[in-house]
């Protein structure tokens, strides 16, 4: 696939999706990242009151007593937690990354599976959970495979998995410029099991594929195939 055709596939992402923010800024000063976490962490402090207030007075409208013991600190906690499980709207593939970037001249696939995963549906605002499988295919450059690993908070905000799968290729592409990115989510999603058709089983996988992955079927199936399988335990 022609570098063109997937630039032109990331940047008409990025219209559509307000994505932006993920693209990587190797400029970045480890003083400056600092500085950036200090005034998010001051943000989320000054949003906590606003935050605990809502949850207080949707306890309230659900006709709870929120003086009992029980629920006298339930909305602060419950302010705190959203926040962490919307902290990646402010974290960065470069944030997470953090200058792990190193030349090396490999050019076959590297894949990292299995990796647990969770965000919050934005159309119920509870959690769907499971696996991320990421592939990618270096050209000249490779990414420590415990930034693979945590790559997946950037996806920590309100979204549709469909959405998210195609975020962590785009954010990988760009800040690595692989020849090729895959990505698969297996995800169990609690509005289908706690609520609706309430089916416990259920699980909904979605897939990206950009350069190499899109356009040339083998590689595609390697990396399928590969990300699937099953280990035999001895």
């Amino acid at each position: 696939m022609n570098t063109h055709r997937v630039n032109d596939i990331v940047e008409e992402f990025h219209c559509n999706n307000g994505f932006s923010d993920l693209i990587i800024d190797t400029k970045k000063s480890a003083v400056h990242r600092k500085h950036e976490t200090s005034r998010k962490e001051d943000e989320d402090q000054s949003r906590l009151p606003a935050l605990e207030a809502a949850y207080t007075n949707i306890l309230l409208h659900l006709g709870e007593d929120t003086h009992r013991e029980g629920l006298l600190r339930t909305p602060l906690r419950a302010a705190k937690a959203i926040q962490f499980l919307t902290k990646g709207y402010h974290e960065t593939i470069d944030d997470i990354l953090n200058n792990a970037i190193f030349d090396e001249d490999h050019d076959e696939m590297v894949i990292v599976k299995d990796i647990d995963m969770f965000s919050l549906c934005e159309h119920h605002l509870v959690p769907f959970f499971g696996k991320v499988h990421i592939g990618y295919i270096p050209n000249k450059k490779v990414v420590g495979l415990s930034k693979l690993v945590d790559i997946w908070r950037i996806i920590l905000f309100l979204s549709v998995q469909e959405r998210l799968t195609k975020q962590i290729a785009v954010g990988i592409y760009e800040a690595l410029q692989p020849k090729g990115v895959a990505v698969v989510i297996e995800a169990a999603h609690m509005c289908m099991v706690m609520r609706g058709v309430q089916k416990m089983n259920s699980r909904t996988v979605t897939s990206a594929m950009l350069g190499v992955y899109l356009e040339d079927l083998k590689s595609r199936e390697e990396f399928l195939t590969l990300s699937q399988r099953t280990e035999q335990k001895p």
